[in-house]
């Protein structure tokens, strides 16, 4: 479903990301694995469009998507949940919810069951503001938009980050449920390596901008990944 193809990224002079190549299919969650700053929101962003690259291409349902700008990428099914949740905190959940349905054709903007049956939590505070969530619930808010808009591929910035442990099992029990519908690729940034091991069905290690080991979760050697992430 997802091919990204020797792609190189820079920030000026910067080069952020060297020839990187990843693969994300249906039914499947793929995890990208690295220290901080070695370029994994880079190519999360290269994904969705925020940042052009500048040689190498991104395939998505056999579509180069070229520089399509983010909002073009969205209405072709990508969503993007980013680091640090990025909820607006003066909207309430069900208009943080509702801001989801941009990317949605007019007959489609709705909120379906499905949202709070994975967060129950969320369906007794559509009224309070975003901003006065806790930082696990801003987390499922911030999943729940991204699945408003009824993705083909889900991309998530280390969902964990600053979470609470019940939660933390909440939304891998989530990821676990959208990746056996098989309807949707998940590519998935993370740092705690237990979750990232316990969701993927491949890995990719990503350091300097490069991805230094990759293959199928089954073969993985634990002790190679862990040397490679480690600070």
């Amino acid at each position: 479903m997802l091919q990204v193809q020797d792609i190189d990224l820079f920030y000026g002079a910067s080069r952020a990301l060297r020839s990187v190549s990843l693969g994300a299919a249906k039914g499947e969650v793929t995890c990208v694995l690295g220290r901080n700053g070695v370029g994994k929101t880079s190519l999360l962003r290269a994904i969705v469009g925020q940042h052009p690259v500048k040689s190498g291409m991104i395939l998505w349902e056999d579509e180069a998507l070229g520089r399509l700008p983010p909002h073009a990428r969205a209405r072709r099914g990508i969503a993007y949940v980013p680091q640090g949740r990025e909820v607006f905190p003066l909207l309430t959940v069900e208009e943080n919810l509702r801001s989801g349905y941009a990317a949605l054709p007019r007959n489609r903007r709705r909120i379906e069951a499905e949202i709070f049956e994975l967060f129950p939590v969320l369906k007794d505070m559509l009224r309070r503001r975003g901003g006065d969530l806790s930082g696990g619930q801003q987390q499922q808010l911030a999943i729940a938009r991204a699945l408003v808009m009824r993705p083909r591929l889900l991309v998530l910035d280390e969902p964990t980050e600053g979470i609470q442990p019940s939660i933390i099992k909440d939304i891998e029990r989530v990821i676990r449920l959208l990746a056996a519908r098989g309807d949707m690729a998940i590519v998935l940034v993370e740092q705690y390596f237990e979750f990232a091991r316990d969701l993927a069905d491949s890995y990719a290690v990503m350091d300097r901008g490069e991805i230094v080991l990759a293959g199928r979760a089954a073969d993985m050697v634990e002790a190679d990944v862990r040397r490679s992430i480690a600070v």
